[in-house]
C-alpha cells in the first residue's frame, strides 16, 4: 500500500479486546499449500501423501514426493514435476541503496515487461506517458500489486508445466495521488479541488481493478502479447456477482441491484492468492476511503448501520479519497456517495448499502472471460490482503488464511464445509468449483496467548458472545460476514500490528503472516487506539535514524502451526524486522546484520520450486537509509527458538514485562537481501514459472514522493524509473512488472 495513503492507518477498532491472550492449538495439516502454490502444485499434491520434514539451516535438499492427480474436464491441466527445496541461498547479498535503479545480485538480470498504460488490445495506441493518454480500460492499470502465473501450452490451453508462455493476473491497487488528483496520469497534474472533472474521474476509476495479460518468452526474452484474446481489464465499473451467505441480503440491496445479488467492480486490490482449482483470488483492501457520507447521514439513517460504517472507518462528513462522487449526477458517480437519500426501507432506491459490496476476496478465472467474477462473502469483509490456501488433502476441508490490514485489526481463517476432491484440481468449470468450496464454511478469528498457544474462535450465531453482543445486533451469518470486524470485537480477538500478506511453508505447513508496523504501540498506552505491547506484538520503541518513528515502526513476521483441533494453534515470531544497529536485546531480536536488516515486511510468498520465502517491504521508516527491498529466506519451523521477556519501564516508573516467543535467528545462508528497488517505490507481488527460472515482481509507485506542483518538471521527480532503465516513453515514473532471470539459466535464489 502506498506510504502516502493512510487508509490502513485508520483507528476504527475502539473495542476493549485484549491485545494477545488466549489459546490456539490446531492440528498441523500434513499437506498444506503456500501462497502462490495454486493449481499447478495442488494438482501435483492433491491426491498424494507429502511427508513433512523440518527445514534446517543447512544440509541436504528436501524433495517432496508427488503422484499426479487425475485429469478431469475438456482441457486437463498437466501436473508439474516436483522441485527440490533448497536449504542454502546461493547468491551474494545486495547492499542497501538509495539509487533510482533496481539492484540485483551479481549473475542476475531483469527486464521491464508490463507498465502503467501499456496497451492490451491491438487497436490501443502506444502509451505516451505525458498525461494525455486515454482508454485505460484497454491498458495496464496503476499500482501493480499482487499477481499470479497461469501457464499456457503451445496450443494456448491451460498448463501447469509451461514455463515460457502464460498469463499474469494482477491487481491494480490504487494511483499515485496528492490532494485528490492522480496527478501523473493528467497532463497538468489534474484538479485538486471539488467538484472533480468527469474526464479526470473516468481515468482514475479505470486505472483501478485487475488485469490479465499474456506474456511469452522468446530466446529468454520476455514480452507481453498485445492483442491476445486472453488480455482483459476488470475495473470498478465491471459487473460482478455477490456469492456466499450475503448474496441477496438486505445489506447488499442498492439502486443498481435491488435484489442484492450483484455490484459493480472491485477497488483497491492488494494481496492475492491462487486456488487449488486454478483461479485468481484478489483481496479488496482500503476500499472504504473511496466513499463519502454527508455530515447529517448518521441522523438520517438512525439505525445500526451507523455503527458498522464507523467501524469500517467511514464517519459522516469525512472526505473521500478522490472526490469521485462530485463528478456529476450520472449513476456511476452517484454510487460513491453512500448517504441515505432515498425513502425505501431497504436501500433499493439509493446507495446507502453500496460500500457493503466492497471488502471481499473476489474470484476470477484468468483463462475464461465468459465466467462472471464472484465476491466470496463467506470469507468475511475487511481490509483484505492475500488469501493463502492450506494444501488440499483428499477428504479434508480446505483452509484459507486471511489478514485485515489496518492498525489493531485481526487475523482470520476460513474452513470450507466441502471436503477436497482430487478431481476438482482440473475442473471444466473453475468458478463452479469456487462455489463449492468458498461459499459455505466456517469463519474464524485468532486470539493469542503469551505461552505460545492460541485459539481460532468461530464467528457465527452459535457463539453466544456474538449472539448476545451488546455493541451490534447481528441478524444472521450474512450480517456476521459483512461486518466481520464487529464479530471479531464481540469475541475478544487479538489486535494485531497490521496483518498483511501470508503464506504457507511447503514442507513444514507453518503459516507465516507479515505484521508490517503499528504506530499505535506505546508502553504508556491507557486506552485504544493506543495499545501496550503484547506477546504477539511485543515491541514498542523509537527507531534510531532521522525519521524517528515510534511504536512498532519496523514490523515482524508471525508464524503459526495448526494444533490438534480446528480451533487451536501454536505460534512464534519467525522474524523481527529491525535496523542492524538497533539493540539486540530489545529491538533487533532476530540479530539481523547489514545484509539482512529491513523495515515493514509486507508481501510474502513461498516459491513452489525452491521453497524460498520471499519477503517484500513497503516502508516509510528506513527510507532515509535505503529504498524498499526484497529478501530471500529459508525459515526453520515453528517452535525452533525460545521464549523471551521484554521489560519496559513506563513514565510513571512502573514495570511492564512482555513474554514473547522468538524463532531461531537466521544465518547468513538462510536470510539475505536479494533486491533493492528505485526511489519511493514499494516492492510487491510475486509469482514464478513452474521451473523457478523466471521470477515476476512488481515495482509499485516509484517516485510517489514527487509533488503535484512539479508534474511538468521531470528534474524534480523523485524517480524517473522505468524510463531511466530504457523502458517506454516520457519520464513520468510508472508502476511496472519486471521479470528476473539468472544469467546461467538456473533457478532463482540457488
Amino acid at each position: 500500500m502506498s506510504k502516502s495513503n493512510h487508509f490502513n492507518d485508520e483507528n476504527s477498532n475502539t473495542s476493549a479486546n485484549p491485545t494477545f491472550d488466549s489459546v490456539l492449538e490446531q492440528r498441523l495439516l500434513n499437506r498444506r499449500s503456500f501462497l502462490g502454490m495454486g493449481a499447478s502444485a495442488a494438482a501435483v499434491l492433491g491426491g498424494m501423501s507429502l511427508g513433512l520434514t523440518g527445514c534446517s539451516s543447512g544440509g541436504d535438499v528436501v524433495t517432496p514426493g508427488a503422484t499426479p492427480a487425475p485429469t478431469v474436464g475438456p482441457t486437463p491441466v498437466p501436473t508439474a514435476a516436483p522441485n527440490q527445496i533448497v536449504t542454502r541461498l546461493g547468491f551474494k547479498a545486495v547492499p542497501k541503496s538509495l539509487a533510482d535503479v533496481v539492484t540485483l545480485p551479481p549473475g542476475y538480470s531483469y527486464q521491464v515487461i508490463y507498465a502503467l498504460g501499456d496497451p492490451l488490445t491491438a487497436a490501443t495506441t502506444a502509451f505516451k506517458n505525458d498525461g494525455t493518454d486515454a482508454d485505460f480500460y484497454n491498458r495496464a492499470g496503476d499500482h501493480h500489486d499482487g499477481m499470479e502465473w497461469f501457464g499456457l501450452d503451445a496450443a494456448g490451453k491451460p498448463s501447469a508445466s509451461a514455463a515460457d508462455r502464460g498469463l499474469l493476473a494482477m491487481n491494480h491497487e490504487a494511483t499515485t495521488d496528492e490532494k485528490l488528483s492522480s496527478f501523473f496520469i493528467h497532463a497538468n497534474g489534474g484538479t485538486a479541488t471539488l467538484p472533480r472533472p468527469v474526464a479526470e474521474v473516468d481515468k482514475e476509476v479505470d486505472i483501478h481493478g485487475l488485469s490479465v495479460v499474456e506474456i511469452k518468452a522468446t530466446n529468454r526474452k520476455w514480452a507481453t502479447v498485445q492483442g491476445s484474446s486472453f488480455n482483459r481489464r476488470v475495473t470498478p465499473l465491471t459487473e460482478v456477482e455477490i456469492a456466499g451467505p450475503a448474496r441477496g441480503h438486505a445489506l447488499l440491496k442498492t439502486k443498481f441491484s435491488p435484489t442484492g445479488t450483484k455490484t459493480r467492480g472491485t477497488i483497491n486490490n492488494c494481496g492475492c492468492g491462487k486456488s487449488p482449482w486454478g483461479t485468481y483470488l484478489s483481496g479488496e483492501e482500503n476500499w472504504a476511503g473511496y466513499f463519502y457520507r454527508v455530515s447529517a447521514d448518521d441522523t438520517n439513517r438512525g439505525d445500526k448501520s451507523v455503527v458498522a460504517l464507523k467501524r469500517y472507518g467511514r464517519n459522516a462528513g469525512s472526505t473521500s479519497r478522490h472526490g469521485w462522487e462530485t463528478a456529476g449526477a450520472d449513476d456511476k458517480y452517484a454510487r460513491w456517495n453512500i448517504s441515505k437519500t432515498g425513502t425505501s426501507a431497504d436501500g433499493s432506491d439509493d446507495y446507502r448499502n453500496e460500500m457493503n459490496g466492497q471488502g471481499y476476496i473476489i474470484e476470477m478465472d484468468a483463462y475464461d472471460k465468459s465466467k462472471a467474477l464472484k465476491k466470496r462473502t463467506a470469507l468475511g469483509r475487511f481490509a483484505h490482503e492475500s488469501a493463502a490456501f492450506g494444501l488440499p488433502v483428499v477428504g479434508k476441508p480446505l483452509t484459507v488464511y486471511l489478514g485485515d490490514d489496518s492498525r489493531n485489526e485481526y487475523m482470520y481463517k476460513f474452513v470450507s464445509k466441502a471436503v477436497w476432491s482430487a478431481a476438482d484440481a482440473n475442473p471444466s468449470d473453475r468458478i463452479a468449483v469456487g462455489d463449492k468450496y468458498l461459499d459455505e464454511g466456517t469463519l474464524y478469528v485468532a486470539k493469542f496467548n503469551a505461552d505460545g498457544s492460541g485459539e481460532w474462535i468461530e464467528l457465527s450465531l452459535n457463539n453466544p458472545l456474538i449472539k448476545n453482543y451488546a455493541g451490534y445486533t447481528f441478524a444472521d451469518q450474512a450480517d456476521i460476514c459483512i461486518n466481520a470486524r464487529l464479530a471479531g470485537d464481540a469475541v475478544g480477538a487479538t489486535k494485531m500490528d497490521r496483518p498483511e500478506w501470508g503464506g504457507v511453508h511447503p514442507v513444514t505447513g507453518d503459516y507465516y503472516q507479515t505484521l508490517t508496523n503499528n504506530s499505535n504501540r506505546d508502553i504508556n498506552a491507557a486506552a485504544s487506539p493506543k495499545l501496550v505491547p503484547d506477546s504477539a506484538n511485543p515491541r514498542a520503541y523509537a527507531d534510531a535514524d532521522g525519521i524517528k518513528s515510534k511504536g512498532n515502526p519496523n514490523g515482524h513476521i508471525l508464524r503459526t502451526k495448526e494444533g490438534a483441533t480446528v480451533t487451536s494453534f501454536k505460534w512464534d515470531v519467525y522474524l523481527f524486522a529491525a535496523e542492524a544497529d538497533m539493540d539486540k536485546g530489545t529491538v533487533n531480536l532476530s540479530n539481523l546484520t547489514d545484509d539482512q536488516d529491513m523495515s515493514s515486511p509486507d508481501g510474502l510468498a513461498f516459491s513452489q520450486s525452491t521453497g524460498i520465502c520471499w519477503i517484500q517491504t513497503d516502508d516509510g521508516s528506513y527510507t532515509d537509509v535505503t529504498n524498499c527491498m526484497m529478501l530471500a529466506a529459508i525459515p526453520g519451523k515453528q517452535g525452533d527458538g525460545a521464549s523471551k521477556t521484554l521489560s519496559y519501564t513506563k513514565t510513571d516508573g512502573s514495570k511492564l514485562d512482555v513474554v514473547t516467543q522468538v524463532g531461531a535467528a537466521p544465518t547468513a545462508d538462510t536470510l539475505k537481501r536479494f533486491l533493492v528497488g528505485p526511489k519511493d517505490c514499494e516492492i510487491t507481488g510475486l509469482c514464478e514459472t513452474p521451473d523457478g527460472k523466471a521470477l515476476f515482481i512488481n515495482i509499485q509507485h516509484p517516485g510517489e514522493g514527487t509533488k503535484m506542483a512539479d508534474v511538468a518538471d521531470p528534474t524534480k521527480y523523485t524517480s524517473q524509473w522505468p524510463s531511466n532503465a530504457g523502458y517506454g516513453a516520457g519520464k513520468r515514473p510508472r508502476s511496472a512488472t519486471i521479470v528476473i532471470t539468472k544469467d546461467d539459466g538456473g533457478r532463482i535464489g540457488t
